[in-house]
């Protein structure tokens, strides 16, 4: 049987076909979305999580929002908090790495007492041995403020070959606050670390001069690595609030890259 030529009108509507097909897929990548979690981690407590997968990601981290936790409502797929890493979290997209970003335990604020708790490192085994299911990627624990308690505190009690390493942003390094950074057990990480902060920081329990601290602790790190930066623009709120200095203000795309970008290649 002959076949008979494929008249000119079908070849444009086909071409148009493709191109929208092609034009959907790359709209549909532009705009990946995350999804919210809601997750059994004890006897009537459930842990919320927020992931957002990236193709061929580098690696998954997992971020720690300051004050109480959690990652704000989510709306478009996008968690809205305006703590640092959640609203940095399309940066760490954009550099190849998913995200995952811990949540509240039955929705309640976390306190600096309650992120070294034995409770809380459950919810945090909980919590990672469900990222692993959605990723086989490493894991790099990253916390801000109050939540480099609760980073540096699983970096010590979770012992999972799939945790690479620790990024620490802001870091409460105040010696008299519960759970502070350098009163942790620092020479149990034997893991690389980073410590990221704004010279400029004015929260008084983040002094720039005592991150010093957490160095000198870190003695079985095989890498560590203070990175004190000074860029941002315009901050405002109080000195521990999200925009200011205490929160990269104005600088949220080149900390990412700079912490992402030694993730990728850890040297002291």
């Amino acid at each position: 049987m002959i076949s008979k030529p494929i008249a000119p009108a079908f070849k444009h509507l086909w071409r148009s076909f493709c191109a929208g097909a092609a034009l959907m897929a790359v709209t549909f990548a532009v705009h990946a979305q995350g999804s919210t979690f809601k997750l059994p981690t004890r006897e009537g407590v459930s842990t919320t999580l927020f992931w957002e997968a990236t193709p061929d990601a580098a690696a998954t981290v997992l971020l720690f929002p300051g004050g109480g936790g959690g990652y704000g409502r989510v709306e478009n797929g996008k968690a809205t908090s305006s703590n640092f890493l959640v609203r940095s979290a399309p940066y760490f997209i954009a550099n190849g790495f998913n995200v995952a970003i811990f949540g509240r335990p039955n929705g309640k604020e976390l306190d600096y007492a309650d992120r070294t708790t034995t409770e809380h490192m459950t919810d945090l085994t909980k919590v990672m041995e469900f990222v692993k299911q959605k990723s086989d990627r490493p894991i790099w624990l990253v916390g801000t403020s109050r939540g480099t308690v609760s980073a540096t505190a699983m970096a010590i009690n979770v012992h999972d070959p799939a945790i690479a390493g620790l990024v620490l942003t802001s870091s409460i390094v105040s010696y008299a606050t519960p759970g502070a950074v350098p009163r942790q057990d620092l020479k149990a990480i034997q893991k690389p670390v980073l410590v990221y902060h704004h010279a400029k920081d004015a929260c008084k329990l983040c002094q720039p001069h005592e991150t010093d601290w957490i160095l000198k602790g870190l003695s079985n790190a095989p890498v560590k690595k203070l990175m004190m930066v000074d860029g941002g623009v315009n901050p405002s709120g109080g000195e521990c609030d999200a925009h200011h200095w205490h929160g990269f203000i104005g600088m949220e795309r080149e900390a990412v890259d700079q912490i992402t970008g030694w993730i990728k290649n850890p040297v002291n």
